[in-house]
C-alpha cells in the first residue's frame, strides 16, 4: 500500500487493460461455481474495490462478507418471507443467484448525512460495485452484480444486518464460470456520445 502524501507512478498504456475492459461482462449469477476467491484473494478484492472516486473522503459505503452458510441461512429466511407477503413464484426462484456462487460481497451504501450530496455517496457506492467486478477479474474469477426484490424489502434487509438510512448497492457475486460467456447487446455509441467543442 503507498505512504500517504507518496506519489503514486504516472499511469502506463496496457493493452491487456483495454482487452480486459473490451470484453468485461457480468456472468450469470446462477453459473457461478467453485473455486472463488481464497481468504487471502478476498481481502486484495476488497482493498482494491474501495478505490474509488469518494468526494469528501467519506468513505460511504461498507462490506458485509456472505458466505454460504450465511447465504443459505438467508435464502431460507427470504422464502419464508416471499410466502408470507404472496410474492411470485420468480421471487422465490432468484433465490438460486443468492446461493450459487461460492463468495457473495453485500455492498451497503451507507450516506454520511449532512456531509457531501447523498446522490454522490451512492455514485461512490455504486463504483465500488464496479471495482469488486474488476478485481475479481484480475484475479481470474467472473462475477455478477446483482440486486433483487430482497434489496429492497426493509424486512429482507434487516436480515442482511442494514440499518436506517443504508441500502443495498449490490451482491456481487465471485467464482468460477462453469459456461462461456455470451456477448450481449452493446450501445450504439453515436446515439449516446455528444461532442461539444
Amino acid at each position: 500500500m503507498t505512504e500517504l502524501n507518496q506519489p503514486l507512478p504516472a499511469p502506463v498504456p496496457s493493452q491487456e487493460l483495454r482487452d480486459r475492459l473490451a470484453q468485461r461482462r457480468s456472468a450469470p449469477a446462477q453459473a457461478l461455481a467453485a473455486p472463488g476467491p481464497t481468504d487471502a484473494e478476498l481481502d486484495e478484492i476488497l482493498t482494491l474495490g474501495a478505490r474509488t472516486p469518494d468526494h469528501g473522503k467519506l468513505f460511504p459505503w461498507r462490506f458485509v462478507v456472505l458466505g454460504p452458510l450465511s447465504r443459505a441461512e438467508i435464502a431460507e429466511k427470504l422464502t419464508v418471507l416471499a410466502e408470507l407477503h404472496n410474492r411470485p413464484a420468480k421471487h422465490q426462484a432468484v433465490l438460486a443467484k443468492l446461493t450459487a456462487a461460492p463468495v457473495t460481497i453485500l455492498v451497503v451504501s451507507a450516506p454520511v448525512p449532512n456531509a457531501k450530496p447523498i446522490w454522490e455517496q451512492h455514485l461512490s457506492a455504486g463504483a465500488v460495485c464496479m471495482n469488486l467486478e474488476h478485481a475479481a477479474g484480475g484475479f481470474g474469477y467472473s462475477s455478477s452484480w446483482i440486486t433483487d426484490w430482497y434489496s429492497y424489502d426493509p424486512q429482507a434487509t434487516a436480515l442482511f444486518g442494514l440499518t436506517e438510512g443504508e441500502t443495498v448497492a449490490g451482491f456481487i457475486h465471485i467464482g468460477t464460470l462453469t459456461e462461456p460467456a455470451l456477448e450481449r447487446p452493446r450501445p450504439d455509441m453515436a446515439a449516446k456520445v455528444t461532442r461539444l467543442p
